[in-house]
């Protein structure tokens, strides 16, 4: 009898150990599945959903299964979501980061577990495996020439600057004071954050329409959501007719906007290129194939006169 309830017990536990071993070992690998984890920036954001369906398209294509994760601005809660995909142990992970410098914990986490990791549209003081974006600095300066020369190198300019600390801030930054440095005749009167944000835009080109008035002779805003916000203040005040107004990402308001020559012109900042290319390399990773580390996708100017070109 007690040779059978030893049996019986034993064979309990060895199910319950096998259990605990099939629980465990479930990974990215047990279906022979790529997985990929993402962690992105912030999905009330109209180009990172942009991005997002992007990846989606490819991955569907591919047959590479994307975990998603918006970290909502915040970089503590970026490091917690490659945390969790560490846990997972997912093949590759994509990280859109949201600071320069507060990000960059979650791709030293990610590389000290083993698992590589690509920047996607933004960087990080901490080298990643791979970065697929485009070099914003020439997207301000495109920018900036273009307000440039609708005022013939002379004018009063503000600038709205997109969250501070991260890349594209930084570099749309950089890029925009070039241009100023170049043309001496152009004055910048502020340059203050909205955070890529249409709402807030609204509200800080309010407050320099006070400010300012009738002196404000061009705006740019760093994306297109600011864009968008400083259009309808400016709109609302009626001066959008003295004013040049340019943005950054090409997104589906600001090119009916541009169309309808209500925004004077917005650059083209290819998003589906970059969330497409992010998985395909994603994928030659896991693969152990070949892979460019960098990849910079270009962008364009668009105005009412190229508004229709497919994209």
């Amino acid at each position: 009898m007690k040779t059978t309830l030893k049996k019986l017990v034993a064979g309990v536990l060895m199910l319950l150990a096998l259990g605990g071993c099939q629980r465990s070992s479930i990974s990215s690998n047990s279906s022979g599945q790529i997985v990929v984890g993402v962690s992105l920036l912030n999905l009330s954001s109209e180009f990172i959903v942009m991005l997002n369906e992007a990846m989606e398209a490819r991955a569907g294509e591919l047959g590479v299964k994307l975990i998603v994760n918006d970290a909502q601005r915040s970089a503590e809660r970026q490091i917690q979501q490659v945390e969790g995909f560490i846990a997972q142990k997912v093949d590759v992970i994509i990280l859109n980061p949201c600071e320069v410098e507060a990000s960059s914990p979650a791709v030293d986490k990610a590389l000290a577990a083993g698992i590589p990791i690509i920047n996607l549209n933004s960087a990080t003081k901490s080298v990643p495996t791979a970065f697929v974006g485009s070099h914003d600095e020439e997207s301000a300066r495109i920018a900036m020439e273009f307000i440039a020369k609708c005022l013939n190198g002379k004018g009063k300019i503000l600038m709205m600057q997109g969250f501070m600390g991260q890349a594209a801030q930084l570099k749309r930054d950089e890029g925009a004071r070039e241009i100023l440095a170049k043309n001496p005749g152009l004055e910048l009167l502020a340059s203050q954050t909205a955070e890529w944000d249409r709402a807030k835009a609204m509200r800080l080109m309010e407050n320099w329409i006070q400010a300012y008035g009738s002196d404000i002779q061009a705006v740019f805003a760093q994306n297109d959501e600011m864009g968008m916000g400083a259009l309808l203040a400016l709109e609302r005040a009626k001066l959008k007719d003295k004013v040049v107004l340019a943005s950054i990402d090409a997104i589906a308001d600001a090119l009916q906007a541009v169309k309808a020559g209500r925004l004077d012109a917005t650059v083209f900042q290819d998003a589906k290129g970059q969330g497409s290319t992010a998985v395909e390399v994603a994928l030659k990773i896991a693969k152990k194939e070949p892979f460019e580390r960098e990849t910079f996708i270009p962008f364009q100017l668009v105005t009412k006169e190229n508004a229709e070109k497919p994209r």
